[in-house]
């Protein structure tokens, strides 16, 4: 297996930002790295705007200490700024299947779980705020199944006869 984690030279784009917290998080599960070194290791991969946005960054910590916790609260704050995480915690609190198709609402719904961890946690909070998204109809019929959960929920939507993924009802 060949690890080989991306530099990161700064973004516009929060998602970018986000995709490579996640990506080294990755690899650092797989290195059972510790925390101290995950905030030094990230630092080292830093390039470009994001490597000059630290040295300004590093004047309020302390280095000796810094763990990957602080480390990530002082990235999100440059490159995933809370009026973007805002914006996308009330479009996943008001999502709504609408015209897309039950793929497509169920990727949104994955996504938004992300920025709405006191829903995605609670296993009762989130399949009913999934089974609210959904139209009438088709909400109807999951519910007919009993689901025990978001994931069965789901299951109910492709094996009961909802069909291919991107199924259109």
């Amino acid at each position: 297996m060949r690890l080989n984690p991306k530099e990161f030279g700064g973004t516009i784009d929060p998602f970018l930002a986000e995709g490579w917290i996640r990506s080294l998080e990755l690899h650092f599960e797989y290195l059972q790295m510790k925390d101290g070194d995950r905030a030094r290791c990230a630092i080292y991969m830093l390039r470009y705007d994001a490597s000059r946005w630290w040295e300004g960054a590093a004047h309020a910590v302390d280095l000796a200490t810094l763990n990957w916790a602080r480390f990530k609260d002082l990235f999100y704050g440059k490159y995933f700024p809370a009026d973007f995480s805002g914006r996308l915690t009330r479009a996943f609190m008001s999502l709504c299947h609408g015209d897309s198709s039950v793929a497509e609402f169920i990727l949104k719904f994955d996504r938004g779980c992300h920025f709405v961890p006191m829903i995605a946690r609670d296993a009762n909070q989130k399949l009913r705020h999934f089974l609210d998204g959904f139209r009438s109809t088709l909400r109807r019929d999951v519910m007919l199944m009993r689901p025990a959960g978001y994931d069965e929920a789901v299951a109910c939507r492709f094996l009961g006869g909802a069909g291919s993924a991107g199924y259109r009802l």
